[in-house]
């Protein structure tokens, strides 16, 4: 074992307890965080504890302190809101209340604080950390406790975990709870949409969001609203005659609705609340439209958490015990968070002030230092709305005389439509004329071309599949043909949206460049497959639509058996030889274990994973989830597994199978592909706009330098373009995935969640990183 390396083996909780609590506003996937807390803990072998109704249950004590068992979590991963519940106490804010906590926490032994909230609910563990000691202190004074207990539990431990669906903690990428909310939105929005459509309606949505208005942005994002109102960035004065100016334009360009998104906390440059009200009378007083308005409310908290949610939680859940265990007396409080997909740990109380100072920016109308404070990703998702949803007129533009193509290629893939979107208006925004190509290679070489222009791609991102048509044909063998339609339409940049065909694709074009000088030309490729199989991105758009399809599957099919005798699931996923979507459906379905390709098994596998199935089904828990990639074997096939578990657990359990199949790429993109596609493609076409211009010599394009052929993917926590000759390396070409692939790591977090041992690399695990260094290094990311 190398030196460099840190294992969970080496990692001991014995002796320690973890109380884990609930705290402040409820959010989806808070249970999903209490589980991971609960399982790792029980795992490295230390006691945890829940502690009910938040602080209130800790000042209370009694029955709200009590400890939990690896059974007790079951079941818990798919509910919303928190099942230990959450109450706002007033009690924990004096200094009686706190010490009442401290007795309570003593007597059971916990000096370990998992706590899951917004930045009041860190903030005031922060404080209690800080008094601890003097808090001891008065209890040995007053008799409650001895001057030993005292010295026992010396130091208190506390990390953090920002359970908030606004997501209006600074230095955090994205919050628990926050794509779950998105998703309520935008299920709304959908819904909206068609009625709207029928009879020529405009809508003002209020979203949740008092201090923050990322949830009415990023689902203006989603799905393409005419107008969006958040506190960080109060229109400028006369915004109401530039509102209006801009639904009659969308209604003279035959669009047949209007939506316009505010956040509650939404108010002018005088710091005066607009509401939807005020936004209402407006346009009803100026345009005269039908106009109504919905209030979403406590909608957004509710409901299942997301694919998303239940990951980051249960990610987050691990890395948070894996951080208690390594405090020492000295260490400050941390949040453990998700930076880009690299798990980080921060100090809490940097983390607070930033959130604060955007607060007082806000307050003192420094608006733009409000943005720059809520992070790199609100001032990329504000930026690239402001890029896709003002059409400039055509005197502004800049006029390039490039044109550049577009295509879909592979199979299809929720959010390709909203990629295509993005990539039309940004390219037409930097003054180029755009060409939409229809069914991939196949139709390039038949020459099915033609200009598309802003309009035509209104209303693209909550559409599932492929508008353009896709196919997955590679070019090699039209490539003479493909080269005439370059010269045709004089073609100067490619964008090629798609899955592993695409990636091939690419590679011919750029290999054919000796012979066709027509493919001297920039060409970028970005990765949107529900297989999530492409080397040089670590996610693709298209696999998180995917996954809610299998989670929701997942949990439909675990429900069917509620109430009948111990049943297993055989499930089978897509994703040819690339285990993704098993490896992580099973993460977020709560499986207990996920056959893939990458991880070789055989029949002693099988076996140790039925008995395993069997001694947990003796205990209290009644249904049991097998996940298996449609290519791990060639001979234990999902009928061979159905029959094996079938046989083996004779009398315990039985079983039943499901091939999930096509719905698996079928539906409408999930908030996070609509907003991944939408923020990728736009890089990729800026990439475009700055190539043209460096290859543009003697009144013609030529680039054919490796790095003008390029993927454009999502390394740990940025976005990457790298030459696609580089990737080759990193191919294994006969089974069409990564040689090596990041979410690997997550095996072993997915069988100790399922009980199992297992060997856990955790040199990975965030280090202590400070907020202000993060933000630099970071510039370059999403």
């Amino acid at each position: 074992m190398p030196d460099n390396k840190k294992f969970i083996e080496n990692l001991s909780g014995t002796g320690k307890c973890i109380g884990v609590l609930t705290s402040g506003g409820d959010a989806q996937g808070m249970n999903a965080a209490v589980r991971a807390v609960v399982r790792m803990g029980i795992y490295v072998g230390a006691k945890v504890y829940f502690i009910h109704e938040g602080y209130q249950g800790m000042v209370d004590g009694g029955d709200n302190i009590k400890e939990a068992s690896w059974e007790s979590v079951s079941s818990m991963l798919q509910v919303g809101g928190t099942v230990i519940g959450s109450a706002r106490c007033k009690d924990f804010r004096t200094h009686e209340g706190r010490l009442r906590a401290a007795l309570n926490l003593v007597q059971r032994g916990i000096t370990n604080l998992c706590v899951i909230g917004g930045d009041g609910s860190l903030t005031g563990a922060n404080l209690f950390r800080e008094e601890w000691s003097g808090l001891l202190d008065e209890l040995v004074q007053s008799g409650e406790i001895s001057e030993e207990a005292s010295q026992i539990h010396s130091a208190l431990h506390i990390v953090g975990m920002v359970g908030s669906i606004d997501n209006d903690f600074c230095g955090t990428d994205m919050t628990i709870g926050t794509d779950s909310a998105l998703h309520r939105i935008i299920e709304v929005v959908d819904a909206i949409m068609t009625t709207a459509q029928s009879h020529q309606r405009t809508f003002v949505l209020e979203v949740m969001g008092r201090h923050c208005g990322y949830l009415a942005l990023v689902s203006a994002l989603a799905c393409g609203a005419d107008w969006v109102l958040i506190p960080e960035m109060p229109p400028k004065d006369g915004w109401e005659e530039q509102m209006c100016n801009k639904l009659s334009e969308n209604r003279a360009d035959k669009k047949r609705l209007n939506i316009i998104i505010v956040a509650e906390g939404a108010i002018d440059q005088n710091n005066k609340p607009i509401t939807t009200e005020l936004i209402k009378d407006l346009v009803v007083r100026c345009l005269g439209f039908d106009t109504r308005v919905t209030i979403l409310g406590h909608v957004q908290r509710g409901g299942t958490p997301s694919a998303f949610d239940r990951i980051l939680a249960s990610r987050m859940g691990v890395e948070a015990v894996l951080a208690l265990l390594e405090a020492s007396p000295g260490t400050p409080a941390c949040v453990v968070s998700l930076c880009g997909n690299q798990a980080v740990r921060l100090p809490l109380m940097e983390c607070v002030q930033m959130t604060q100072e955007v607060q007082k920016a806000m307050d003192e109308k420094r608006f733009e230092d409000a943005v720059r404070l809520r992070g790199r990703s609100f001032e990329n998702n504000l930026n690239t709305y402001k890029l896709l949803s003002h059409r400039k007129i055509d005197s502004e533009l800049p006029h390039s005389s490039f044109n550049v193509a577009v295509l879909n290629v592979g199979a299809p893939a929720a959010g390709m439509n909203a990629a295509v979107r993005s990539a039309v208006r940004v390219g037409i925004t930097e003054g180029h004329t755009m060409f939409a190509v229809s069914d991939g290679f196949e139709g390039f070489c038949k020459g099915q071309i033609k200009e598309i222009k802003w309009g035509d791609v209104g209303g693209w991102t909550g559409q599932g599949g492929s508008l353009l048509g896709t196919k997955r044909t590679l070019p090699a063998k039209h490539i003479d043909k493909i080269a005439e339609q370059m010269r045709i339409h004089n073609i100067n940049a490619l964008l090629v949206i798609g899955g592993f065909e695409a990636y091939l694709g690419l590679m011919e074009l750029q290999a054919a460049r000796s012979k066709h000088a027509e493919f001297c030309v920039p060409m970028v490729m970005v990765p949107a497959t529900v297989s999530n199989n492409i080397p040089g991105s670590d996610l693709s758009i298209g696999a998180d639509t995917a996954l809610n399809a299998i989670t929701d599957t997942c949990d439909r099919i675990k429900q069917s058996a509620s109430g009948t005798k111990r049943r297993v699931f055989i499930i089978e996923t897509m994703g040819g030889y690339c285990g993704y979507l098993a490896t992580v459906g099973a993460l977020a379905a709560g499986a207990d274990a996920a056959y893939i390709y990458e991880e070789p098994f055989d029949i002693r596998d099988l076996q140790s994973n039925v008995e395993h199935l069997t001694e947990k089904m003796k205990t209290s828990i009644q249904r049991g989830l097998v996940l298996r990639n449609e290519n791990c074997s060639v001979n234990y096939t999902t009928d061979f597994i159905y029959q094996l578990y079938s046989e083996e657990g004779k009398g315990v359990f039985d079983c039943r199978k499901n091939v999930l199949g096509h719905m698996q790429q079928g539906g409408s993109p999930s908030p996070f592909d609509r907003n991944f596609g939408t923020k990728i493609s736009a890089k990729a076409m800026q990439w475009i706009s700055k190539k043209l211009k460096e290859c543009y010599r003697e009144g013609h394009v030529f680039a054919n330098t490796e790095d003008s052929a390029c993927l454009l993917g999502m390394r740990r926590r940025a976005l990457v373009f790298q030459p696609v000759i580089q990737l080759k390396d990193e191919t294994d070409f006969v089974h069409r995935i990564p040689k090596e692939q990041w979410w690997l790591r997550l095996r072993p977090l997915m069988k100790i969640l399922a009980k199992y041992k297992t060997s856990y690399d955790v040199s990975d695990s965030g280090q202590l990183e400070h907020i202000i260094r993060l933000r630099t290094k970071d510039i370059s990311a999403i």
